[in-house]
């Protein structure tokens, strides 16, 4: 049977990948990796590179656009890609950064291949996700005891994101720090102290990694980032 195995890459730290990993990526052939346009580095890939040879690198293009159709049509014409090259019969791997089934890329490629191309055995590889990875740099729990945790994509729906945090004790924050600064207020308005716990980081697992900690009631604009590849975490006091 034709396999095709994914691989998550965790955070951005090549020695954070398992074991497991590590033997997939060396012995695969063809390495297929997500990319947001034409001709822009892969970060999966990055993460990689010091660990592979010369196998065929195929990148796959997800436009960062919200519209269903654009998205599907991405989809579509990625699945079959990679299950072209499957189907070849050689030893792919699809990187993905993080946890492939955490807001990945690899979760709309594996339902169009579980529906059009049945014939492919899939074999996933967990990787470390960024919350892990900073709750260990900081030093804090993301939830102990009876307490709740959110985890929040984005944060283009402030209201619903208000409604979370009025019943959540530790709010976690990936991907989007454009939006941090509303957010904070917002955490405020739903009963987060001065005295919560405040942490944020960017480009984790990178030399070019930023963590920072402190109360909530100490954030100011030159604490907060702008990057897109950024993480914050708020826990109450």
């Amino acid at each position: 049977m034709h396999e095709l195995v994914c691989v998550g890459c965790g955070p951005g730290d090549p020695e954070l990948l398992t074991v497991k990993a590590v033997k997939a990526i060396q012995s695969a052939e063809v390495i297929a990796c997500p990319t947001a346009k034409e001709g822009k580095p892969s970060i999966a890939l990055s993460v990689v590179e010091s660990l592979i040879g010369n196998p065929e690198i195929v990148n796959l293009v997800f436009p960062m656009v919200k519209d269903k159709d654009t998205l599907e049509s991405t989809w579509e014409k990625n699945t079959q890609i990679l299950a072209d090259k499957v189907l070849e019969g050689k030893k792919v791997v699809y990187l993905t950064v993080g946890d492939p089934y955490l807001y990945s890329t690899w979760i709309y490629l594996h339902r169009e291949l579980q529906e059009k191309f049945p014939q492919i055995k899939i074999s996933v590889i967990p990787g470390i996700v960024s919350m892990f990875t900073f709750a260990s740099k900081v030093g804090i729990s993301l939830a102990e005891g009876a307490e709740t945790m959110a985890v929040i994509p984005s944060c283009y729906d402030l209201s619903r994101v208000k409604e979370t945090a009025k019943n959540c004790d530790t709010m976690i924050f990936l991907k989007d720090g454009r939006y941090f600064d509303q957010v904070i207020k917002l955490l405020k308005e739903s009963g987060f102290s001065d005295d919560s716990i405040f942490a944020i980081g960017q480009d984790l697992g990178t030399t070019n990694e930023i963590v920072r900690k402190m109360r909530l009631g100490d954030v100011n604009e030159s604490t907060l980032t702008t990057k897109y590849f950024s993480i914050m975490v708020v826990k109450r006091a």
